[in-house]
C-alpha cells in the first residue's frame, strides 16, 4: 500500500506538483506561489491512479461508518471517485459545481437516496470550499455526508476552520508538510526553502 511520502514523491515525480522555491507561479487569484498543484496528470498514469484509489479505500476501511455511495466533485474529482466506487463495487454520483442549465436542472448526477451515507471525493483541497459545496448539495438532498477524502492539501488553516464549522471531517492522502519533507529528503530542496516554503502556506492562511 502508498504511503503518504511514497504519494508526495509519485505525485511530484509526474509533474503533478512543481515547486519553485522563487515563488514565480502565479495562480488565477494574482498570488505569486512556489507551488503549483494539478492532480489532473494522474489520470494519464494508470500505477498512480491505482495507488490513489487503493489509499482513498484504505482511508474509508479505518472509519467507523461505511459509505453506501462515492460521490466526485467536478471536476477533477469525477474520475477518481469512479476509480474507487469500482475499486469498491459501489454506486457513484458526481455533484456539478451549479445546477444544469437544461433538462431537469440537475446538480447532482447519478442516484442519490435520502438516508444514503455518502464519501466526497476531491483531487486537491486549499480552502475547502468547492469539496464542502459538494457536501452541502448531498446533504440537502437527504444524504449523510462521512466525509470529505482528497489527494492533496496545502494545509491553510482556513480548510480547517471551513470543516470544523460545516461539521464535516476531511483527509488527505498527502499533504504539502509531507511533501517538503520528502523533497528536503530527496534533495530537490534544502532545509531553508523547505521552511520558506512552509512560512509562505503560514502566512498565506492568515489571509
Amino acid at each position: 500500500m502508498v504511503k503518504a511520502t511514497e504519494m508526495a514523491n509519485a505525485l511530484y515525480e509526474i509533474e503533478a506538483i512543481q515547486i519553485r522555491p522563487d515563488r514565480s507561479f502565479v495562480w488565477t487569484s494574482g498570488i505569486h506561489s512556489p507551488i503549483y498543484c494539478d492532480n489532473r496528470l494522474t489520470m494519464s498514469y494508470p500505477k498512480v491512479r491505482k495507488q490513489i484509489a487503493e489509499q482513498f479505500a484504505a482511508l474509508i476501511e479505518e472509519m467507523d461508518e461505511k459509505p453506501d455511495v462515492i460521490a466526485g466533485c467536478a471536476t477533477a474529482g469525477i474520475p477518481h471517485a469512479a476509480w474507487l466506487a469500482e475499486y469498491l463495487d459501489l454506486p457513484m454520483v458526481y455533484v456539478r459545481s451549479k445546477p444544469k442549465g437544461h433538462g431537469k436542472g440537475n446538480q447532482i448526477e447519478g442516484k442519490i437516496q435520502p438516508g444514503d451515507k455518502v464519501i466526497v471525493i476531491e483531487d486537491l483541497i486549499s480552502t475547502g470550499g468547492s469539496s464542502l459545496q459538494s457536501a452541502l448539495v448531498l446533504q440537502e438532498a437527504g444524504a449523510a455526508v462521512l466525509g470529505v477524502l482528497a489527494i492533496f492539501s496545502y494545509g491553510l488553516t482556513k480548510a480547517d476552520e471551513q470543516f470544523a464549522t460545516a461539521k464535516i471531517p476531511f483527509q488527505t492522502i498527502t499533504n504539502f508538510n509531507i511533501l517538503a519533507d520528502a523533497l528536503v529528503e530527496k534533495g530537490e530542496i534544502t532545509e531553508a526553502e523547505k521552511l520558506d516554503l512552509l512560512a509562505w502556506r503560514d502566512d498565506l492562511g492568515k489571509s
